[in-house]
């Protein structure tokens, strides 16, 4: 009987070091078109080409996979929107940025995105706390945005217009709708900026030229 070597057990390690991002791509993917609860460790392996037991050495559980997931689509919102009024010249120009980004991710990262949407309710409560405070600091940008550009609204109306700006662009998230991506993104946007009461800078496309 030959024992492996701390060096060859570090060489097996680093072997695929992309498994772990597949590991999230197939939980994304699973539970996008069949739910949280109706998938196990074992149907996260084999979607991902890995079996069951591979899933343990980078996660502890199902639930730490979802979070991981939650993580991620938040971080991306969050990193999207600071760049974005960093590099802004006016708040128009950075609120068509941010709807323009957001586009981009239900577009792009549809799918992690819809996880976030259908499964937050089911985090450790800790967690699902700490991803609501992320989501509402997110929301605050906006409303920070749109807020001198709509003098005439209410704290509370300008709070409803962001919500459904926002609610608009992730409406593709529950409907295929069989459109080009560069329409869809065209036609969101629009019902974006119409929800808010603002008209588009002429650099809101969705490639951000």
């Amino acid at each position: 009987m030959t024992t492996s070597s701390p060096a060859s057990a570090a060489t097996r390690r680093r072997r695929d070091p992309e498994r772990r991002e597949r590991i999230l791509t197939a939980a994304a993917e699973l539970t996008a078109r069949r739910g949280f609860h109706a998938i196990g460790m074992a149907d996260i392996g084999a979607e991902a080409g890995i079996v069951g037991s591979g899933v343990y050495r980078h996660f502890e559980n199902k639930d730490a996979i979802l979070v991981a997931l939650l993580d991620r689509v938040m971080a991306r919102l969050q990193d999207g929107a600071a760049g974005i009024l960093a590099a802004a010249t006016d708040d128009h120009t950075a609120l068509s940025g941010l709807i323009r980004d957001h586009v981009l991710v239900a577009i792009e990262d549809r799918t992690v995105l819809a996880v976030y949407h259908r499964e937050v309710h089911n985090l450790p409560e800790d967690d699902r706390r700490r991803l609501r405070r992320l989501q509402r600091h997110y929301l605050e940008d906006w409303v920070d945005v749109l807020a001198p550009l709509r003098p005439d609204l209410a704290d509370g109306e300008l709070r409803l217009a962001v919500h459904a700006a926002i609610g608009a662009v992730q409406s593709t998230l529950f409907f295929r709708s069989g459109l080009a991506p560069e329409r869809l993104a065209e036609l969101l946007g629009g019902m974006a900026h119409a929800c808010l009461g603002v008209t588009p800078t002429p650099s809101a496309s969705v490639n951000g030229e």
